[in-house]
This record gives C-alpha cells, sequence and structure tokens, in this order.
C-alpha cells in the first residue's frame, strides 16, 4: 500500500517530468455524417480508466504524488523505508513489507519463478508483515529487490499485484457506480493510499463516508456532486494519519479536474501535488 510522498523524506528536491498521452479520436464518415457524432460520444463514454491509454496516465499521476516523477516505469526498483510504520517500501504501487502486499507479491513472483532471488526472503517476511521490523531482511534486502526489478518476470508480478489489489477492484467499483475515468482513478489513488480493509481510513469506508452525503450516478445521483462528496470523505480520511495529512493530492489535482468538469480525464491535464507543477499533453 502506498504511503504519500515517500521520497521526499529521502530527497530534498523534487522532479516533474512532461510526457506525451495521446488520446485516440473518432472520425466521421462521409457516408454517415449525422450519426458519427453520436458514435464517438458512445465511443468515449464507454472508455474506462482501463483503456490503456487512461491506465498509463493514472500511473503516471499516482507516480507524480509518490516519486516525484511521471515516469512511473523506473520505479520497479524502489526501495526504502520511510519511516511510516509500515517497513519497507518498494515498487510501482509502494508494496509494504509491513501490509501484507509485499509478502503477496514475493509469494506470487514465487510462484511464477522459482527460485527467484526474492524466494529466499519469504519466511522473514511472513515474520515481520504486520509490523515495521527488518528482521531476517537486513542487510541484502533492498540489493535483492534491485535486482529482482531488473527480471522482466518480476516486472510482471509487480504489474499483477498492482492489477488484482487495487487497480482492477477500484475500476469495477467505479463502472458499478456510474462514474467515468475521473471517478475511477479517485478511486484507484484512494484504494491504492489507504487499501481496502476494515479500518475507519479504508477505501471502502471512505466510500460509505460520502455515500452518507451525496448518492453515485447508478443510484440517480450527480457525479460532480458524487466526486466532490467521495473527495472530502478521502481528505478526511487523510487528515486522520500525519503520514498522509498533505492533501494536495486532492486539493490541487483531482479537485481542479472535477471542477472543470474534466470526468474523463482528457488531456492536456495540468496539476500540481506538494506545489510542484505537473503537466501530460
Amino acid at each position: 500500500m502506498f504511503t504519500p510522498h515517500r521520497k521526499r523524506l529521502a530527497v530534498s528536491t523534487l522532479l516533474g517530468a512532461a510526457l506525451l498521452a495521446v488520446p485516440v479520436t473518432a472520425h466521421a464518415t462521409a457516408a454517415a455524417p449525422a450519426a458519427a457524432p453520436a458514435s464517438a460520444q458512445v465511443t468515449a463514454a464507454a472508455v474506462g480508466l482501463d483503456d490503456p491509454v487512461k491506465k498509463d496516465i493514472a500511473m503516471q499521476i499516482v507516480s507524480s504524488a509518490e516519486n516525484s516523477s511521471l515516469n512511473w516505469k523506473a520505479q520497479y526498483k524502489y526501495i526504502e523505508d520511510i519511516d511510516d510504520g509500515r517497513g519497507y517500501t518498494a515498487g510501482i504501487i509502494g508494496f509494504c513489507s509491513g501490509t501484507h502486499d509485499m509478502l503477496e507479491l514475493v509469494e506470487y513472483y514465487t510462484q511464477i519463478k522459482p527460485g527467484n532471488v526474492l524466494a529466499k526472503y519469504l519466511p522473514a517476511l511472513r515474520k515481520v508483515d504486520g509490523s515495521d521490523s527488518h528482521a531476517g531482511l537486513d542487510p541484502n534486502f533492498t540489493k535483492d529487490w534491485v535486482k529482482a526489478a531488473s527480471d522482466s518476470d518480476f516486472k510482471k508480478a509487480q504489474d499483477h499485484e498492482r492489477d488484482r489489489v487495487y487497480f482492477n477492484p477500484a475500476v469495477k467499483q467505479g463502472k458499478s457506480d456510474g462514474v467515468g475515468v475521473l471517478g475511477q482513478f479517485t478511486y484507484y489513488d484512494a484504494i491504492v493510499m489507504h487499501g481496502d480493509g476494515d479500518d475507519s481510513t479504508s477505501f471502502r469506508n471512505i466510500r460509505k463516508r460520502a455515500l452518507s452525503k451525496a448518492k453515485p450516478p447508478a443510484q440517480g445521483g450527480n457525479e460532480t456532486t458524487w466526486l466532490n462528496a467521495f473527495l472530502d470523505a478521502r481528505v478526511w480520511a487523510m487528515k486522520q494519519e500525519e503520514a498522509h495529512s498533505d492533501t494536495s493530492r486532492v486539493d490541487t489535482a483531482q479537485r481542479v479536474w472535477v471542477k472543470k468538469g474534466n470526468l474523463n480525464l482528457n488531456t492536456p491535464l495540468d496539476w500540481k501535488v506538494y506545489g510542484d507543477p505537473f503537466h501530460i499533453g
């Protein structure tokens, strides 16, 4: 599970990057000029965050907050303890040795590639799960993580676990609630940071808190009103923990797009995280 601005604790400056994301466009044909615009609108509405272009945009936005960079593909090798009580934080989605998802990742990696460089740490990962302990991991676990990150199978394992635990559940709930790409992204960013457990600040309980104030489109509510209620609940959850208390990833990013009515998360996108500007053209 991600924790906020994890590399800000290790570096004093932030790097922004500008990457290009090219949206798919629909073209009308001469044979049916009147029908084409409606068809294009239906196609656009049907696009979800699981569209490859949109998914890459989502990963860039999350990486801007978590890694101070849009280059999310450079994060497979990332690992450090940021002293947030979750042990080591690592990889493209901030898998933590203290929150079970790192253990599940290494178990899956070992399932598809027995004898990998991280397999020997499974007993230690099981023991430290739920704590911030490094017992049995130091001194070589971080070095071996970086080695594993050069293996395409480990990258595929990280992608698999990101999708299974975080991305797919967020998109599924978003589509069920009738929200568009931006709404699905707000869910994804929330579940990445807070997980989906039973505690009051988990994704499901953030959504439950929002339901006390508004209804999602699938229940007859207005999408913008619903997203603002969800983000209000998200900000409340973030402020319950000091490590999450900087809410700029909501205030100067997601709120901006909601206010502009960019419910399909179309490019170009401009936002700030912790005061630093980012752009996807």
